[in-house]
C-alpha cells in the first residue's frame, strides 16, 4: 500500500500529465468568488498613486524637527485633496491618514506627540526621514504584474483587482465534479429508510466539499449493487471532468466499482492507502478523466476527498494544488492507536492564548458522522506511532469551510 503522501503526489502526477488548459469564463468582479483566474493581472498605475500618509499628525521636514521645536501650521490636508504647493521651510501642516504629503515634507509626526498653541504646533520628540509615510510606488509600480493565472480568488485579491479597476475577469470555468454513490442499502435523502436502509448523506456531504474546493457538483444519484446499473452511471459520470464515487471499493462480493472500471479500460493508480478510516480509496485514469473510489463510510469519504480530490479539482481549475491544511498542535490528553497506518480522528483544536490545543473526540468508527459533526479538525497519527503522551505536538488536518 502507498502512504497517503506517496497516493496524493500520484493524484498530482497523473492528473498533471494529462489535464488540458480548462475552458473559460467572463466573470464581473461581483461574481469571481473561489473561481481561478485566466490572465495576467497588471497594476494601472503606481500604488499608492503619491505618498500618503499614514497616521494623524502634521507633515513636516525631518530635518527640522527635533524634541522642543516648534513650527508654524500653515494649513491642513485630507484624504482627496488635490496637493502640488510645496512645503514652506520652518512650517508644518496638519494631515490626515490617507491624505497626499506635501512636496518636500518627508516625516508625518502622530498628533499623539505634538500639542498646539494657537498656530504653533510643539513636538515632543525629534521625527526620522520616511516616518509615518508610503511613498508612491511602494506598494506596485504601474506595469507590475500582480496576478498570473492560476490564482484562486478570494476576498483580497477581488479586492485588489477591484482597485486596479479590473471589473471583468476571465476565470476557469469550474470542473463539474460528477458524485455518484453506491449500495442496495441507500435510499434518497428525503425518503423514509427501512429498518436495514440509510439516507444518501454522502452526496450531500460530497456537493458541499466540492463547492468547497472550488468545483461544481453534479449529483447521478445512486447506483445499484448491479454491474449494469454501476456501469451506465460510471459511464454518464465519464462525460464530467472528473467522476468521484462513494462506496463499493472494498473487498466484499459486491463491490464492483473496480470491476465496471476495468471493463472500461481504466487504468489505477492505486486502489488501497495505508490510512484509517480510508484505506480502500481507489484512483483511475478512465476515458481521460480522473475517478476516484471512496470507501462509503461517510467519514471515510470525508478525510480521503480531502487528502486527494481537492488536489485534483485545484489542478482541473488550472491552479496547483493546494498543500494539505496541516498544523502543529499540542495534544490535551494521552492516547493510543494500532501501528501500521496513519490515522486521521475526528478532533477538536482550540487556540488558548494562540496556542493550539488539540483532542480527540470519542467516536464509534467510519459510520459516526454525529462525531464528525462536532469535529473541526482530524488528529493525525502517523503510522509507526502506537503511543502519544498529553503535551506531547502532534499534526492536525484542518477541516476546511469551518474556519
Amino acid at each position: 500500500m502507498l502512504t497517503f503522501e506517496q497516493a496524493r503526489e500520484q493524484v498530482i502526477s497523473q492528473i498533471s500529465k494529462s489535464k488540458r488548459a480548462p475552458a473559460t469564463v467572463n466573470l464581473s468582479v461581483w461574481e469571481a468568488l473561489g473561481y481561478v483566474l485566466a490572465q495576467d493581472l497588471t497594476a494601472d498605475r503606481n500604488y499608492p498613486p503619491f505618498d500618503r500618509a499614514t497616521r494623524d499628525g502634521y507633515a513636516i521636514r525631518a530635518s527640522e524637527s527635533i524634541a522642543g521645536a516648534k513650527l508654524a501650521c500653515i494649513g491642513e490636508i485630507k484624504a482627496g485633496d488635490a496637493l502640488t504647493q510645496p512645503l514652506e521651510k520652518g512650517t508644518c501642516v496638519q494631515i490626515m491618514t490617507g491624505a497626499p504629503v506635501p512636496p518636500d515634507a518627508d516625516a508625518v509626526v502622530m498628533i499623539e506627540y505634538t500639542s498646539r498653541e494657537k498656530e504653533f504646533i510643539h513636538f515632543q520628540q525629534a521625527a526620522t526621514k520616511g516616518q509615518n509615510i508610503v511613498r508612491a510606488g511602494s506598494e506596485a509600480a504601474k506595469d507590475q504584474s500582480l496576478f498570473e493565472p492560476g490564482t484562486r480568488l478570494g476576498y483580497a485579491e477581488l479586492g485588489l483587482a477591484a482597485q486596479i479597476g479590473a471589473m471583468q475577469l476571465r476565470c476557469a470555468k469550474k470542473p463539474r465534479v460528477a458524485i455518484l454513490s453506491t449500495g442496495d442499502e441507500i435510499v434518497p435523502i428525503d425518503a423514509s429508510p427501512g429498518p436495514f436502509q440509510i439516507r444518501n448523506s454522502n452526496s450531500v456531504s460530497l456537493a458541499a466539499q466540492v463547492r468547497d474546493a472550488g468545483g461544481e457538483p453534479i449529483i447521478l444519484g445512486n447506483a445499484s449493487d448491479r454491474i449494469e446499473s454501476l456501469g451506465d452511471k460510471i459511464q454518464q459520470g465519464l462525460q464530467e471532468d472528473l467522476l468521484v464515487l462513494s462506496g463499493g471499493v472494498s473487498m466484499g462480493k459486491y463491490d464492483l466499482v473496480e470491476d465496471v472500471l476495468k471493463s472500461l479500460g481504466a487504468t489505477f493508480y492505486f486502489d488501497a492507502v495505508a490510512i484509517r478510516p480510508g484505506k480502500p480509496a481507489v484512483f483511475a485514469m478512465c476515458n481521460e478523466k480522473p475517478v476516484f473510489g471512496l470507501p462509503g463510510n461517510p467519514v471515510s469519504t470525508m478525510v480521503t476527498f480531502e487528502l486527494f480530490v481537492v488536489a485534483a479539482i485545484d489542478l482541473l481549475s488550472g491552479a496547483p494544488a493546494r498543500p494539505l491544511p496541516l498544523l502543529k498542535a499540542t495534544l490535551g490528553e494521552p492516547m493510543k492507536e494500532k501501528p501500521g497506518m496513519t490515522h486521521f480522528l475526528p478532533a477538536r483544536v482550540q487556540f488558548d492564548s494562540g496556542d493550539a490545543r488539540v483532542k480527540p473526540l470519542p467516536w464509534q468508527g467510519s459510520g459516526d458522522t454525529v462525531t464528525m459533526a462536532k469535529a473541526n479538525c482530524f488528529l493525525v497519527v502517523a503510522a509507526d506511532i502506537q503511543t502519544l503522551a498529553a503535551g506531547e505536538n502532534v499534526n492536525v488536518l484542518m477541516r476546511r469551510g469551518v474556519w
